[in-house]
């Protein structure tokens, strides 16, 4: 393992630069025009809002992009009634999307096959020097923790997809803000995008229209450029109606100037740009320039039979329970869980030395599979209004339906599944819902969410969850010694891969911080940001704790029921940190005590707890070792001292056990 190495430096402090890529792009579009004796004219008209209107560094950013893309028209967006209505019934016409008559006002989309998920081959930070945005890696290693690409590079990618890109299209104008309008820890950004998908999507995930407009004023805003590749007329026949360009798809970052880039796709993570793009690539690196986290993680407030409140933030990989857990329906009686979000937050200290977090989004863009009124009553009654469905199957009576809803709908309802199969059954070869098919739906008709989820000053912590989905070894529930214990449990988390990337099967993959797919710089530098946090105030750091709610027996069978019974850790949880004497120091970290979770009501279900919580010496030595090699590999001497130096103790606790 190598010990220490000099980190890229770069002057995190400093503000956004004002050059532009997009800028530089639409130059040198007009140097070849010039070149060919061709006039650059203005090609569309504003058919919805008023450009003049925009403050002067917002339009120069529209007309900059509208020259380089050459879209037919521009639409302003202003976020009422009336233009989505208006969206609607354009993606209606477009047959992109389809009205789901058994729920209000609910719609169904489905895509391209071959545009399902995010595609983290083709997403990059771009940075000067490659070692600021991913880590060393040991020679003839390939890199887990990011793509980098050079300016040069994406100058050349911008050139080749970009120009005239909008042919025929309207570029939409989307002004969003992530956090509540006005807030100290919100920040504001513009999308111009020609998928009116993505108008209707980021309507309802982020702060978008008008209000927003009137906060930017002359400050830095986050620039943000999405485009399907499919100008008009179209050269190809479109998969369910649906543009885009998979083969060229590409998602770009570019810290220094605050723009964000992406092409070909339509789907969700990578076209809805404000989501994991700016709250947390971009937002990661807004974040350490300016002393704050934003993570990959889920809040919820918690109340326990005495009225005594607290909040909780986790951080679990995709479809790993982030959702379920944010809007539990708690089994302890006298228990209440409400729901800040279920997927990112921003946490910043306040004035008095508080760490404090808001959820940057507006919405949920849940994963539908695996979601029940069994397992999730709460985000059922949430999504079946106001929502849009992409890539679930559709029932014969106007609904939806995924795998897990199999109890929920009558025998005589027929299926057809997201690929257009009709008279879908279980024996199909198929899933009837595509593993990432997803729901898009306010956070504010959630019938939990918490009173303060869109209170300007945040909500305070009190204790951070890490957790993802461990078969073997991995215990219930155990909290770090210190907070630098802490930062390293965050940064050896490991867990089985998800659908919502490309990977396939369930092979156990390294995902530091639930962020792998998502720092946005060097690994070892987001590291040593975390470890700084404490030396950032005063007051106590939240305490932190690591979860797996999926440990099997023998059998193969999970040992804990989950769902509404987590609560039951939750409430030891909460018992440390009022720093109650319920656990028992362990190699790895401090353990509840004998019969120190609740168990009251569950009896019947033989839950073997003492398999729950079984340290096997044999596990633990695999682990580490696992932990070091992939460091070893995959960081090398970007990984801080501090983190070395509690393996070393974890490695020596272990042998010691």
């Amino acid at each position: 393992m190598v010990l220490s190495s000099k980190m890229a430096s770069q002057n995190y402090s400093a503000p956004l630069k004002s050059c532009s890529f997009l800028k530089d792009a639409v130059c040198a579009v007009q140097a070849k025009n010039k070149e060919l004796n061709q006039v650059q004219a203005r090609n569309y008209t504003c058919v919805y809002g008023s450009l003049s209107a925009l403050q002067p560094k917002v339009r120069s950013f529209v007309e900059d992009c509208a020259q380089l893309c050459k879209p037919s028209s521009l639409h302003i967006c202003d976020g009422s009634e009336k233009e989505i209505r208006n969206i609607i019934n354009i993606m209606r016409r477009d047959g992109m999307i389809e009205p789901l008559p058994k729920y209000e006002n609910c719609w169904l989309a489905r895509t391209d096959p071959g545009d399902v998920a995010r595609v983290e081959s083709k997403t990059f930070i771009i940075t000067d020097n490659k070692y600021d945005t991913v880590p060393h890696t040991k020679e003839g290693v390939k890199g887990t923790l990011g793509n980098w690409m050079s300016k040069d590079d994406l100058k050349k990618n911008i050139d080749q997809r970009f120009p005239g890109c909008m042919a025929g299209r309207t570029m939409y104008v989307i002004p969003f803000s992530m956090g509540p309008v006005g807030s100290p820890l919100s920040k504001i950004g513009i999308e111009l995008t020609d998928s009116p998908y993505v108008v209707a999507s980021m309507r309802v995930m982020t702060r978008m229209g008008k209000q927003v407009l009137d906060h930017i004023n002359e400050n830095d805003f986050v620039k943000a450029l999405h485009s399907v590749g499919c100008p008009l007329p179209l050269t190809k026949e479109l998969v369910n109606n649906w543009p885009c360009d998979p083969q060229n798809t590409i998602v770009t970052h570019v810290p220094e100037t605050g723009e964000i880039i992406s092409y070909g796709s339509g789907y969700g993570g990578n076209s809805l740009l404000g989501k994991k793009c700016f709250a947390l690539r971009i937002g990661s690196t807004i974040a350490r320039r300016e002393g704050w986290l934003a993570e990959h993680m889920l809040i919820l407030g918690i109340t326990n039979p005495k009225g005594v409140k607290k909040y909780i933030a986790a951080a679990f990989p995709s479809a790993c329970g982030k959702t379920n857990l944010a809007m539990m329906t708690p089994s302890l009686p006298g228990y209440k869980i409400e729901c800040v979000g279920d997927d990112i937050a921003w946490m910043k200290f306040d004035e008095d030395g508080i760490l404090r977090a808001i959820n940057p989004e507006n919405g949920f863009f849940g994963v539908a599979p695996g979601t029940s009124m069994h397992t999730n009553p709460v985000a059922m009654k949430t999504c079946l209004s106001n929502t849009i469905f992409t890539n679930v199957a559709k029932t014969s009576d106007g609904g939806v339906f995924w795998e897990g809803m199999e109890k929920e709908i009558s025998n005589d309802v027929s299926i057809t599944s997201w690929l257009g199969e009709e008279n879908w059954t279980k024996e199909s070869k198929k899933p009837a819902a595509h593993p990432n098919s997803r729901f898009c739906t306010p956070a504010g008709q959630c019938p939990i969410i918490d009173p303060a989820w869109e209170d300007p000053k945040g909500v305070p912590i009190s204790a951070i969850l890490f957790g993802g989905r461990r078969p073997q070894g991995v215990p219930l529930v155990y909290e770090s010694f210190d907070w630098k214990h802490g930062v390293m449990i965050g940064s050896s988390m490991r867990s089985e891969a998800t659908a919502a990337a490309e990977h396939k099967g369930k092979m156990i993959m390294h995902d530091p911080f639930a962020m792998r797919p998502f720092f946005g710089y060097n690994f070892g530098q987001y590291l040593q940001h975390w470890l700084s946090m404490e030396n950032r105030t005063e007051k106590e750091m939240p305490n932190i704790f690591h979860v797996n709610w999926f440990r099997k027996d023998d059998n193969g069978k999970f040992i804990w029921p989950g769902f509404g019974e987590n609560v039951r850790v939750l409430e030891w949880i909460l018992k440390r940190v009022d720093g109650e004497d319920v656990a028992v120091e362990s190699p790895i970290g401090y353990l509840p005590k004998a019969e120190a979770i609740n168990m009251e009501g569950i009896e019947d279900q033989n839950v073997d707890m003492e398999k729950a919580f079984e340290i096997s010496k044999d596990f633990w030595t695999e682990e580490v070792a696992a932990i070091n090699k992939y460091f070893d590999e995959q960081v090398r001497g970007d990984v801080p001292d501090e983190i070395l130096e509690q393996l070393i103790k974890l490695k020596k606790r272990i042998d010691q056990h």
